[in-house]
């Protein structure tokens, strides 16, 4: 079976607009992995504001890194 990404991201891009966390926190991971950190954080952030604690490590391991600003990292924490 060929693998399709484009088809899997447009997949996880529809079950996040429905409300399915873990497709919200891939979306994050794959934006990450295209170094686009903003959009990534924004994915992560949603994510953790239904309570993904995966998505909160991610920020909070951006932060450390530098690719997160403090208020990013802030707000995932007010909204965990």
């Amino acid at each position: 079976v060929k693998e399709d990404k484009p088809r899997g991201i447009r997949h996880w891009q529809q079950a996040a607009m429905e409300g399915d966390v873990e497709s919200r926190h891939n979306l994050g991971v794959v934006e990450f992995r295209e170094k686009n950190y903003e959009l990534a954080a924004q994915h992560w952030t949603i994510s953790v504001k239904m309570g993904y604690e995966r998505s909160l490590d991610a920020i909070k391991q951006m932060f450390k890194d530098g690719r997160a600003t403090k208020a990013q990292y802030a707000e995932a924490l007010l909204g965990y």
